[in-house]
């Protein structure tokens, strides 16, 4: 499937809005690995698409390089507290059940960004010790990439900050793969 048509698709299934990027325009920024080590979310070290588990940020920059486009897409929702999980949690994991779907929709290979960690099990297998049950569908989030969220959506011509009751998440499908020898010079 082609970007026009992903962000067709994306805009069909209910995201606000969505925009393509080149990878390569992404601006990564490691500081923002200390973001994940607050462990606000609570799933640091408990989560294999999380920090420390999921790569050094090298590594998670390199996994997007490794695709030319991605397709950016956001959700609004009217959330008073942006810092209130009951709320948040629920708006969440339906944003990435959109972005899972536009997945299944393009039927293609790609990488998923996803608004929060991968919450495909509850609890992850990584605390008893076992191996990932769903190694080809686990997603991380924008912070554990370290992709600068903010410089983002300004790219992509997308709102950002939020108003009072207004909140926005985003995720990202990175498509159109690289040749190995063109990964490797990235």
């Amino acid at each position: 499937m082609d970007g026009k048509k992903l962000m067709e698709t994306a805009l069909e299934l209910g995201f606000a809005d969505a925009a393509l990027i080149r990878t390569d325009e992404l601006v990564f920024i490691p500081a923002f690995r200390a973001l994940c080590e607050e462990n606000e979310c609570g799933k640091y070290g408990v989560n294999y698409a999380c920090p420390p588990d999921c790569g050094t940020v090298e590594e998670m920059k390199q996994k997007v390089l490794r695709w030319r486009q991605a397709l950016v897409m956001q959700t609004m929702w009217d959330i008073e507290d942006p810092l209130d999980n009951e709320q948040i949690k629920p708006a969440k994991t339906e944003h990435n059940r959109l972005t899972r779907r536009l997945i299944e929709k393009a039927a293609e290979p790609g990488l998923m960004i996803g608004a929060s960690g991968c919450s495909l099990c509850s609890p992850c297998a990584i605390t008893e010790g076992a191996p990932c049950r769903f190694p080809g569908l686990r997603y991380s989030c924008m912070s554990a990439y370290c992709i600068f969220v903010k410089d983002m959506a300004d790219r992509c011509g997308m709102d950002y900050e939020c108003a009072p009751g207004i909140t926005t998440f985003f995720s990202m499908y990175c498509f159109d793969e690289r040749t190995p020898e063109l990964s490797e010079d990235r």
